[in-house]
């Protein structure tokens, strides 16, 4: 078998050139534990040209052992995917802890094969399971059987791979996993390196940010390690060229807010407990839980807006909570801790193990930086799973009425359809001279000294709180319109009117509930110190971020032509994975390979296939060498030992 099969032309394009004067020359790929087909979807997308030849990627096929993922391969790739699980018998039993069940065999070179369609790759990407590597996992936990024979399938798959195709290997080959199975994976990355090179490749380690590849809004480092048979493709393989790092908000201000149903269940807001709301609005924007310590010791505004909640069941101060850097009750020798008045103080600082010192436990992300690497667990607690997000929510109108500017802040707009409207907390003491100036005197009880210097409202308490409105009875309907009226928690509400307004009518309630629970799963909305709405991500949006898809394929923001608006509404579902599981998407979501960065590589790989199928040798570029093209014999004391360039 020669070259010819994975450099196909369609039709007659080999032999009369089309008008653009290209021929379209085929590479096909295949995936090894594929998940959901990020990377295959990557490579579908890439492109290559070298001369009159144009690179047309096609997927021949994926296997992995998730079922749904196989699903999602098969809409995200567009190829059949087989679902096959390839432990051995004694990996099954030290991984499960039990024996395989009946039907269940060994997966052999030959069920690679058909999982490919009986087709030959050209390229083939191997995205083995790295949670053994990874070091979200203790070292002692890594090294149980049950880790290391899911470490072992790494160089099983490595094998089955290089005996399916034995008579004609693919071009070259992609290993992909975290960076730390350089050091917990070492002994396995030489089995697999020895393995390689005695099938004819050339390899190479290396240490990429899948972010700056894709340029991705995400920092994401993978050791990628990559095989090129050096039979077959004389040429240099080159490492894609880098791109800076996207804000996260480029990615996720393209999308709907959160909750939004036109954007489908996997873009829901997940319930978490009321005290990681308030960890991670007191979380400063761009860090993580332990700027709480900074707050809770430099900030003395704290008591103004950290509300630990305790059980309102009891009566007075029961189980009550103060604001951080607030009074302290008298001690009661009766309260050591929940009963008399509040013995209790609400402390914004967050303690945890001293393994977590090094973490990112509440992280929140601005929302002009990239995000951090998006992992199968990730969640407030658990890393940067948060942003801080400024997009406004509710009603244009007004959007600033009865709102306080901050005094060290930049006051809003000023127009001239607003009045009192429009504040600044005035940090300035009153002034020294005439410190009763501007008092308004209580209706019921009697009036300061008149005094013969008093210069109008300005000069001393020469205004009363009149409760009468001085209206005509001719009015009474103006009267009984209930401005600014609170109903009762246990009292009926008025008619809703269509132009209901917190000012036009009795539109409040007195609402005598508590505040929620340490441990109640809510979502909340608490509007953070820089103004931003500090929360987690969202399934769809981990999604976007490890470009699985693009939101303005599903949202586009300016709609022109009916079939646009039609289009929009078929669509409206947005991206959607098989299942119905958060868990299970984000899992699966995590373990992907990001579609851009998967792109990137495909399409340097294919420049370089075209060089080969071409017949050049050479070609000169300034982007770093990613494979040499020789191996050099060394011999040192009576040893022969081969190293790859």
């Amino acid at each position: 078998m020669g070259h010819t099969d994975n450099r196909e032309c369609t039709g007659d394009s080999a032999r009369s050139p089309r008008r653009d004067d290209t021929i379209p020359v085929e590479i096909r790929h295949f995936h090894l534990f594929a998940g959901l087909g990020g990377g295959a979807r990557g490579f579908n997308l890439g492109h290559a040209r070298v001369g009159r030849l144009q690179a047309r990627f096609r997927c021949i096929g994926g296997v992995d052992v998730d079922p749904l993922a196989m699903k999602d391969f098969e809409r995200l790739a567009g190829v059949k995917g087989t679902v096959l699980d390839l432990f051995d018998r004694e990996q099954y039993r030290a991984f499960h802890g039990e024996d395989p069940p009946r039907g269940w065999r060994e997966a052999t070179a030959d069920d690679i094969r058909k999982a490919a369609g009986g087709q030959r790759p050209a390229v083939t990407f191997i995205s083995a399971p790295c949670k053994g590597f990874s070091g979200l996992l203790s070292e002692t936990k890594s090294k149980t059987a049950r880790y290391q024979a899911l470490n072992r399938l790494t160089l099983r798959g490595v094998f089955l791979m290089l005996e399916a195709w034995s008579d004609d290997p693919p071009e070259l080959v992609l290993f992909e996993n975290v960076p730390r199975a350089q050091v917990r994976g070492r002994p396995l990355l030489d089995q697999i390196t020895a393995l390689l090179r005695s099938y004819g490749y050339a390899t190479a380690e290396t240490t990429h940010d899948c972010g700056e590849l894709g340029g991705l809004a995400q920092s994401r480092k993978r050791f990628l390690l990559v095989a090129r048979h050096t039979q077959k493709v004389p040429p240099l393989l080159y490492e894609p060229q880098r791109k800076p790092l996207r804000a996260v908000g480029d990615v996720l201000g393209r999308m709907p807010m959160p909750g939004e149903l036109r954007a489908g269940p996997m873009h829901r807001m997940p319930s978490l407990a009321w005290k990681t709301w308030v960890r991670l609005a007191l979380v400063e924007a761009g860090s993580d839980w332990r700027s709480l310590n900074r707050l809770a010791v430099e900030d003395g505004h704290l008591r103004d807006f950290v509300i630990v909640p305790g059980d309102s069941g009891g009566s007075g101060d029961s189980e009550g909570a103060r604001f951080a850097g607030g009074e302290r009750p008298a001690i009661d020798d009766q309260a050591p801790g929940q009963q008399g008045c509040a013995g209790s103080i609400a402390d914004p600082r967050f303690t945890q193990s001293q393994a977590w010192n090094d973490g990112q436990a509440y992280g929140v992300r601005r929302w002009d930086q990239p995000s951090s690497t998006v992992t199968s667990k990730l969640a407030p607690g658990s890393g940067y799973g948060s942003v801080a997000d400024p997009r406004h929510i509710g009603p244009p109108k007004h959007s600033n009425e009865f709102r306080v500017v901050r005094w060290d802040r930049s006051s809003c707009a000023v127009t001239g359809a607003h009045g009192t409207g429009q504040c600044v907390a005035d940090p300035r003491p009153s002034w020294d001279r005439h410190g009763n100036n501007l008092v308004v005197q209580r209706w019921e009880e009697p009036s300061r000294t008149v005094i013969a210097g008093g210069k109008g409202v300005q000069g001393g308490w020469l205004s009363v709180a009149d409760p009468r409105s001085g209206m005509a009875g001719d009015r009474e309907a103006y009267l009984t319109g209930g401005h600014y009226g609170v109903v009762p928690w246990d009292g009926t509400a008025g008619a809703v009117s269509a132009a209901a307004c917190h000012d036009n009518g009795r539109w409040s309630v007195a609402d005598p509930r508590p505040m929620p629970q340490q441990d109640a799963k809510l979502v909340t909305r608490i509007l953070s110190l820089d103004n931003t709405w500090h929360r987690p991500f969202t399934t769809l949006e981990l999604a976007a971020l490890q470009s699985l898809f693009d939101p303005e394929e599903h949202w586009s923001s300016d709609p022109v032509t009916q079939r646009e608006i039609d289009e929009r509404r078929a669509r409206c579902g947005g991206f959607r994975l098989e299942g119905e599981s958060d868990s299970a998407w984000r899992e699966r979501i995590g373990n992907a390979v990001p579609s851009d960065s998967a792109q990137a590589i495909a399409s340097e790989m294919g420049r370089t296939l075209l060089l080969a199928w071409s017949g050049e040798t050479f070609s000169l570029s300034s982007a770093p060498v990613w494979v040499q093209p020789l191996a050099m014999a060394i011999s040192v004391s009576g040893l022969g030992g081969a190293a790859a360039a």
